[in-house]
């Protein structure tokens, strides 16, 4: 099992945080009182119900075979093109953490991709819509900020 890891940045790191090519699960700026540290640890440790093997990704009902590059959602073959399996398959890594338009093209889109920042919101849309009316909230969107795949490990 991957191994979360917090960043621990000062303020003046912060606007470099996205430009960052190392993968990290969440940051915490310096100085910090122990008790946030301990929260933001014990958030990465939580276990939100994704369960990542060397190759599928499960969600609930969401089944993402990453050799075979098929997903499945409770049982139903999803016909995704390459670029909404490979948003899909970001999303689901990361559930519960909120990723920007920006952040999202610059990570499964690649640097080099010089699309606008609407093409994530056409890819999500179809993505909702092959999920069914039903599911479509598994992406959710966060208002003047981005998309979280799956609940918010906040909610109670």
């Amino acid at each position: 099992m991957p191994c979360p890891i917090l960043l621990l940045i000062s303020g003046a790191e912060l606007g470099q945080l996205e430009m960052r090519d190392d993968s990290f699960d969440d940051f915490c700026l310096t100085p910090f009182h122990p008790r946030e540290l301990e929260a933001r640890l014990r958030h990465l440790t939580y276990s939100e119900g994704a369960v990542v093997r060397a190759e599928l990704i499960e969600y609930g009902g969401l089944v993402l075979n990453l050799e075979t590059y098929q997903a499945t959602f409770e049982g139903n073959s999803l016909d995704l093109t390459y670029m909404e399996y490979e948003l899909l398959k970001f999303l689901a890594q990361n559930p519960g953490k909120v990723f920007t338009r920006e952040m999202l093209l610059s990570r499964v889109w690649g640097y080099e991709y010089y699309g606008g920042a609407r093409t994530v919101d056409v890819h999500i849309r179809r993505l909702r819509a092959k999920l069914g009316e039903e599911h479509a909230n598994l992406i959710q969107t966060v208002r003047s900020v981005g998309y979280r795949f799956g609940q918010s490990r906040w909610n109670g």
